[in-house]
């Protein structure tokens, strides 16, 4: 392993026209995880995170509320802050776009970028979506008003701009996707890439003249009436927080390890980040990682339906190390994840409390009644030698799982051990061995489990770091990087120690902590009445364009169907929507459509249905069909689409 490598991971920095949420808890709390176990194996750590704080919403934002909008955003950015201060995130810069090395940084790249061709002066018209702060053209809008990505109604705007010439690294881009499998993660995001940049790029509006709050150009230009883009402004906070434009001291950690972002940002930063990078002349990052966003309790949250999870809220409840645990284990990266309380206390009450907890309570159990709390390693391999090994195995396949921002089989395969330890004890059963004179026999055994616990803590250490540190001070040890290499790489065992008596670290819980969600109570307070009673003229609701929004309909291709038994009704269907692996999903179709028919087939999907249980087996997911008089037909592209293509 080598030491010392620089290592530079970031979050997005936080746009700060509202307070955190849990999906920014997320993203900084992988960031975190990542940085914590690169510092723990010796890497030489650059942690990044900030706000963003220019732009036509946040000069609207203050206004309204009588302020200038520094001031506003001075306050906004002292939450996010002083939040992960609270969750003790261990960043090592917090940049903000109003700080004036950054300023300084973006002006000097806009100078760079000009000087090497790629700006030039143009007058732009187009429809402009405000909450996005995003150009779009007119085939990309829907019902040629509606945002694309956010529903809102758009506006024309005409003015003069400088523009990036994004168009002329089209083939550049698509060659860094291809020769780089890994750029973007999850790999289904970075087939959505590649195929809007085949679709082509046309060159980006990169000023404004309508509003005022944001980077002047550089003096040069003798240009005042324009500001940069937000979007230019903010992606450069990733090398402007280095040093770029103003000393660049801290530019050896560029290029960026891994750039952690939500699915919403994914564009910006996978087409316009790496297109800048390669005007300027600077390396490409290695990894562009977008995770899904975030539900309650089924629900998609905001603040009308008054579900917005406070992210404080849930850490003061639970515990901040239980609400990490939860948050990197629940759902896969990249897919989107549903928070309740009754899943997390689940999480905390099994996975946590019976296995892990459970587990310490029964090594000091049996080390304090059996061996007066000493613990000796010397005798493990003589008698448990093969589960010693299957642990060692677990432990050595973590790392990849991380990096690769699998975090939810990082923990997965964290737990194998717990899982060896407890059926140990129960196989081999130390009051048994005690009662027929085995006491070396015994000593071993709580040994094996001391030293799966070491190695777990050890491992657990960046998603759990308080609860790890109190199971490595009960096994009177300190996680750093040499108990990591010592019990974790090279696999020594614990020296000869006495442990602690500690606590139980995970009480049960048994009713919810916060204040219960209660999803149609809410409504009926909060939205306007007979908001959704609307009808047409054959008694049908109609809905508003944020409603139909809510439904994400993909093309699918059918890779395996097949009769589910005991079913007059129903196929078993394996569908390619263009992520990692196919979806299973349950369909009611066997009367219309023979099973070896459909494969082969493309279909429309909703593709962001809750999952459900048919019969018993798992649906992922919904087939759109038309039934009449006539029989039932599925609805099907014109044409061959690539699987997990948008229908909008």
């Amino acid at each position: 392993m080598q030491c010392n490598k620089p290592v530079y991971i970031t979050t997005p920095i936080y746009y700060v026209n509202d307070v955190a949420h849990i999906g920014h808890a997320y993203t900084t709390i992988i960031a975190d995880t990542i940085a914590r176990y690169s510092r723990m194996i010796g890497y030489d750590v650059f942690f990044l995170t900030g706000t963003d704080e220019h732009g036509q919403k946040i000069e609207e934002a203050a206004k309204l509320r009588n302020e200038s909008p520094k001031v506003y955003a001075d306050k906004i950015s002292a939450t996010f802050k002083n939040l992960w201060d609270d969750f003790d995130i261990s960043y090592d810069s917090f940049i903000r776009t109003t700080d004036e090395h950054h300023k300084k940084g973006v002006q000097v790249a806009f100078e760079k970028m000009f000087d090497n061709g790629d700006i030039y002066k143009d007058v732009y018209s187009g429809h402009y979506c405000i909450s996005c702060e995003t150009f779009f053209t007119k085939t990309q809008l829907v019902d040629d008003e509606f945002c694309p990505e956010c529903g809102k109604s758009t506006t024309i705007v005409e003015e003069e701009s400088y523009f990036f010439r994004l168009s002329k690294y089209q083939d550049k881009l698509l060659a860094w996707y291809n020769e780089n499998p890994n750029c973007i993660l999850p790999k289904s995001k970075r087939n959505e890439v590649i195929r809007f940049v085949e679709g082509g790029l046309e060159d980006l509006s990169i000023t404004r003249t309508s509003f005022d709050w944001g980077v002047k150009l550089p003096a040069k230009f003798d240009d005042q009436k324009h500001v940069m883009y937000v979007w230019l402004d903010a992606l450069m906070n990733y090398v402007t927080a280095l040093g770029y434009g103003t000393g660049e001291e801290n530019m050896k950690y560029w290029p960026a390890r891994v750039h952690l972002i939500g699915k919403d940002i994914l564009r910006f930063h996978a087409i316009y980040w790496p297109a800048f990078l390669m005007s300027l002349d600077l390396p490409l990052p290695k990894h562009v990682a977008a995770h899904g966003w975030w539900t309650r309790d089924g629900e998609k949250m905001s603040k009308s339906k008054g579900n917005v999870i406070d992210p404080k809220e849930v850490a003061d409840a639970y515990g901040i190390d239980n609400f990490r645990y939860f948050m990197l284990r629940e759902v896969p990266f990249g897919g989107d994840g549903d928070f309740s309380q009754k899943a997390l206390i689940d999480r905390i009450n099994s996975d946590l409390g019976n296995d892990l907890g459970n587990l310490l309570n029964r090594l000091i159990g049996m080390s304090e009644k059996y061996f007066d709390s000493k613990i000796n390693s010397k005798n493990i391999a003589k008698y448990y030698d093969s589960e010693l090994n299957e642990v060692n195995e677990s432990i050595s396949k973590l790392e990849p799982f991380l990096y690769e921002m699998q975090l939810h089989r990082y923990l997965e395969e964290l737990w194998r051990p717990i899982g060896v330890a407890n059926k140990a004890i129960d196989k081999y059963q130390p009051w048994t061995l005690m009662k027929e004179e085995k006491t070396e026999e015994a000593m071993a055994l709580v040994a094996l489990i001391a030293n799966i616990l070491a190695r777990v803590s050890i491992m657990l250490y960046p998603i759990m770091p308080v609860v790890s540190k109190k199971i490595a001070n009960a096994l009177n040890f300190e996680i750093d990087n040499g108990s990591w290499k010592n019990f974790a790489i090279e696999q020594k065992s614990l020296p000869e120690f006495t442990i602690s008596k500690i606590p139980p670290l995970f009480p049960r819980i048994e009713e919810p902590l916060m204040a219960v969600y209660e999803p149609q109570k809410n409504n009926e307070k909060q939205s306007e009445p007979k908001v959704n009673e609307a009808k047409n003229d054959e008694g049908v609701a109609l809905i508003g364009i944020d409603d139909f929004f809510k439904t994400s309909l993909k093309i699918g291709t059918i890779v395996q169907a097949e009769e589910l038994p005991k079913s007059d009704k129903l196929l078993l269907l394996k569908v390619d929507v263009g992520e990692d692996a196919p979806r299973q999903i349950v369909a009611g179709i066997k009367e219309f459509y023979a099973p070896e028919a459909l494969v082969g087939t493309q279909v429309c999907v909703v593709a962001n249905l809750k999952p459900a249980k048919l019969m018993g087996n798992l649906s992922e997911g919904m087939l759109l069909a038309a039934k009449d008089e006539n029989g039932l037909h599925l609805l099907r592209p014109e044409a061959p689409k690539t699987a997990g293509t948008p229908v909008k």
